[in-house]
């Protein structure tokens, strides 16, 4: 049986961990909407939009329930470099859980979390004054890479206990969770890999293929467990979705062998398309590009779709609340949460379409990059 390959789950893991820096974060100058008084409740509009936004982009807290006025969010770790540590007393390293911000309405140690149309929702570094200077480097640990991490820990506890059950039932029928993951496996194998790649190679694209389908499944799936810890819109973050790409673009071209740069640079073409203006190869450096490019925005944009409808469903309720009192977002609730529950539903058929499609395309460009010359 075919296992995950520890190295490339530690590649990705790294190569996820790059892109914390300046994550991509659009949240409001409040975190969190709320009425009053009678007297608000009956001026103030429900802002649909800040309330859809809000719930599926990234932030520096884990947003869990509102009663009333109060808001029960989990802290996160906000971890900085500071361009300017004169105004520190030269120190750079500052961290400090998100808490200190109380949903970014103070400054705290000359950083804000910025309401400015250019910044908006992202970290500054703040002078004497009080003015912005700019963005601190920020590695913060947001609410997308705590997604990312808690489904590393899932992943890895489930892979490692069906490695330790299939050794146990070396010789015997599967159970437990390998009844849950081999099959899986198998279908990767004979499905994708042996079709797409050849049986002579395939074997050692197994592992980067098996990371990339267990991956994006995992973290489509727990994003929609509206439950702490899970919940986390990580392969809606089109961060994410470019480094599993850019890990497909990286296998596909280090893998890449003689006859697969020789299409690029010199295809079999009439020579006019190559001289005087490369043309073909153009044509074919930039297939390159676009490639992972195509992987990143399909994935990207199905996930985030599924998570937009649910919210905007949801957000009828209190639209019509808004609009013509409780009495009405009572009575549109029932409709709302059965279309929510529906479109969550084919969401999670959307996962695993996603994660296969996202696999079967990546073994393909790891197929042409190793095919021989015929």
């Amino acid at each position: 049986m075919f296992i995950l390959d520890k190295r490339w789950g530690l590649l990705l893991t790294f190569i996820l961990t790059v892109f914390w820096v300046d994550p991509l974060i659009a949240r409001g100058e409040e975190a969190h909407g709320s009425y009053s008084g009678e007297k608000e409740h009956a001026e103030e509009k429900f802002d649909a939009g800040h309330f859809v936004i809000e719930h599926v982009l990234d932030a520096y807290e884990w947003h869990i329930a509102s009663v009333g006025e109060t808001h029960i969010t989990v802290p996160l770790p906000v971890i900085l470099f500071s361009r300017h540590p004169e105004l520190h007393e030269g120190k750079k390293l500052h961290v400090f859980m998100s808490s200190k911000f109380h949903h970014g309405h103070d400054d705290y140690m000359g950083f804000r979390i910025s309401a400015s149309e250019k910044n908006k929702g992202k970290i500054v570094e703040l002078d004497n004054q009080g003015q912005e200077l700019g963005k601190p480097l920020d590695l913060s640990i947001t609410k997308t890479i705590t997604g990312v991490l808690v489904s590393v820990v899932v992943l890895f506890s489930l892979l490692f206990a069906a490695v330790r059950t299939a050794k146990h039932n070396r010789g015997k029928a599967p159970s437990g969770v390998q009844n849950l993951i081999e099959p899986v496996i198998v279908f990767i194998r004979d499905e994708i890999a042996k079709p797409s790649i050849g049986e002579k190679k395939y074997k050692k694209f197994m592992p980067p293929l098996l990371t990339l389908f267990f991956f994006i499944l995992l973290n489509n799936l727990l994003g929609l467990i509206p439950i702490f810890p899970f919940g986390a819109n990580v392969t809606g973050n089109i961060a994410i979705t470019m480094v599993l790409a850019l890990f497909t673009f990286f296998v596909t071209n280090l893998r890449g062998n003689k006859h697969y740069w020789k299409e690029i640079f010199n295809p079999d073409v009439p020579m006019w398309l190559k001289i005087p203006i490369p043309l073909m190869p153009l044509l074919e450096i930039s297939g390159m590009i676009t490639k992972p490019f195509v992987l990143m925005v399909r994935l990207f944009a199905n996930m985030l779709a599924g998570h937009l409808i649910v919210t905007v469903f949801l957000s009828l309720i209190f639209i019509f609340s808004s609009l013509m009192g409780p009495i009405a977002g009572y009575g549109v609730s029932p409709v709302s949460v059965l279309f929510a529950v529906f479109i969550m539903l084919l969401d999670v058929l959307v996962s695993f379409i996603q994660a296969y499609v996202f696999t079967l395309l990546s073994a393909i460009y790891f197929g042409m990059a190793t095919a021989e010359h015929h």
